[in-house]
Formats: structure tokens, sequence, C-alpha cells
């Protein structure tokens, strides 16, 4: 598969304490992939860091073979970058309608509602007002409304009932089918792992594991989450 965004021995730091340790990290086009590992592992760091919210300290990013490193999230964000934050991201002062414009880059949000039919009816409302699930199905309607193609997800599933869950992994898998890049930092590691085609483990800001998600679904891989 051909690479989409890359990391090349990225370190980050929050003040004295280094977060990455010289990260080596490749992400395919049109493809799931799957980031895992107990908090603390460094996993949000680094989707904050290619969504260009932390700059590394020394390393290289690259996307579509272009050096993006110094760009601005808002570089990042108008060439076709999402991220969809840990907690939803989505304006919880809004109505449900309202949120969905704001992501629209055309004068319908008939593809959201398509795709996660209650949120239809809940148009009126606001959308701090909505269950997890359905902050969650809103938030990742943005990928829905306009042209990104890489999106990162942070924590999709987190405190979610598995029927939603596996409703919010269809959407993504139809979105990674439609040729956009697709990286899921989770914590748990199931349905992430059956819905991806490439998996890494990060383990205190190194790269722990690197290979097929299928091998993480077998016994004997516990301790890269220690």
């Amino acid at each position: 598969m051909p690479v989409s965004l890359a990391l090349h021995d990225v370190r980050v730091r929050y003040g004295p304490v280094e977060a990455l340790h010289g990260v080596d990290l490749a992400f395919p086009a049109g493809a799931v992939t799957a980031l895992l590992g107990r908090n603390g592992a460094g996993r949000s760091t680094l989707l904050r860091t290619l969504a260009g919210l932390l700059s590394p300290t020394t390393g290289r990013i690259e996307w579509d073979g272009r050096d993006v490193t110094r760009w601005t999230a808002s570089e990042r964000a108008r060439d076709g970058l999402a991220l969809i934050p840990d907690g939803h991201g989505v304006f919880a002062g809004l109505s449900v309608r309202d949120n969905l414009r704001v992501f629209a880059s055309a004068d319908t949000i008939d593809p959201a509602l398509d795709a996660f039919p209650v949120l239809r009816k809940r148009l009126g409302q606001r959308a701090g007002t909505l269950s997890g699930g359905e902050q969650q199905m809103l938030a990742v309607s943005r990928a829905l409304l306009r042209p990104s193609r890489v999106l990162l997800l942070d924590e999709l599933s987190q405190g979610l009932a598995p029927r939603v869950v596996a409703q919010l992994y269809d959407v993504v898998s139809e979105l990674a089918a439609g040729q956009r890049t697709v990286v899921l930092v989770e914590q748990y590691a199931g349905e992430a792992l059956r819905r991806a085609d490439v998996a890494y483990v990060l383990r205190r800001g190194r790269v722990a594991f690197a290979g097929e998600p299928g091998e993480l679904l077998t016994d004997g891989h516990a301790s890269l989450f220690d």
C-alpha cells in the first residue's frame, strides 16, 4: 500500500520531558491504521504532532512526499487533515444542524444524516445534550461533509456501547475504502484490530510493535501493553 503520512525519527518534548523517542511510522493511504498502547504511551501526543498542534524537537513528518514538519495545524487542516480529539470535538452550545453546517463544504448535510440516521431526529437539539455515542457520530460526520484526506481519531470507542462502536467503525471503514488515510488511537484493541489494515503499539514513547493486526489478536502479546 502506498504511504500517505510518515514520521521519521520524530521526538517530541513537553518541557524537560521527552514524550516520543525517535519514532518512525508509516500510515498507508486508503487504509485503517490502529495505534494502540496504554495511557501515557504517547498515542495522543503522536496524533497531535501529526495534526500540527505539537512541534517535533527533531525529526521529520512527510505527507504525500512533502515535508510538512513546519506546517501549522491550520495549513494541514486546509490541505485535508482532520483531527477528532478525545472528548468528541463538537460545539456543545450549537445545535446538531449548526454543527453539521460548520463542516459542510457543500449545501447539503445529507451524507451525515444518511450515515447516522439518529442525527436527523436531533437536528434542533444542542450538541452538548446528546449521548456520548451521538456526539461521536456528530464528530465523525465532519469527515463525511468535508473532503478530508487524512482522518485522525483519538479514542473513537471510549465509553460507548458495542452497538454504537460497530456503527462508527462501519463508517470509518467506508471512509478508508474511499482512499482516505485513517489513523485510530485506541486503548482497548478488539474492534480496532478487527477493522484495521495495519497496527502499531506504542510503549513509553517508543514503537513496541509494527505489523499485521491479526498478530495482536493472538495470545502472547500482553507484555506490549505493560
